[in-house]
């Protein structure tokens, strides 16, 4: 499975600009191991966290007026969530935009990261780091489909952690446009995901 085959492809993509501009904004990190069979890396949030507590997801989160982009928000949070140094990201640029069901406008950032890169869990937003192969989600099927109004995606079951919605979304959209995946997604209106 070819890393360059993705690093290209997001490198020429022009990703999907939404135009919410009334939405509070946020980045997160799709943070990909270098090697063979890259990984991708994805923490369990704290089950005291305000949104999405207890979920899995990216490191990610909130911008704040000292980020001078979306890129420095998702480096940001990954280093105050999982202690990865930006120094050891290869960012290879964003990603389509989605809003969080939070009423965030979310902006996903492709970052190629070492293999034997080494991260900690002291972040009172965490509560576990784990990585999942690519090949997981290339060579089998989600263990099923999610409806929520239009929309539909994927949900995975891996080693006791249950990846879906918003996660779930952005790996299977990257999946598809970079790896020629087949899997479902509709996304829909996605305002509508939004929880009043």
């Amino acid at each position: 499975m070819s890393l360059t085959s993705l690093i290209e492809g997001v490198a020429a993509h022009q990703p999907r600009v939404l135009s919410h501009h009334e939405l509070a904004r946020a980045s997160v990190l799709v943070a990909i191991t270098d090697q063979q069979d890259p990984e991708v890396i994805l923490t369990l949030r704290s089950s005291q966290m305000p949104t999405h507590k207890g979920e899995v997801a990216f490191p990610g989160g909130k911008a704040e007026a000292g980020d001078f982009d979306v890129i420095a928000t998702a480096l940001r949070e990954a280093h105050e969530e999982v202690g990865l140094d930006p120094k050891q990201v290869r960012v290879v640029g964003p990603l389509d935009e989605v809003i969080s069901r939070f009423g965030f406008l979310v902006t996903p950032i492709l970052g190629i990261v070492p293999a034997d890169i080494e991260l900690n869990t002291d972040s009172r937003e965490i509560e576990g780091i784990f990585r999942v192969p690519l090949s997981f989600f290339l060579d089998g099927q989600p263990d099923q489909i999610d409806h929520f109004g239009s929309f539909r995606g994927p949900r995975w079951y891996f080693q006791g952690y249950t990846i879906w919605g918003l996660t779930a979304m952005m790996l299977a959209e990257l999946l598809n446009r970079f790896y020629d995946a087949d899997l479902e997604l509709h996304l829909g209106d996605m305002s509508e995901r939004i929880q009043k």
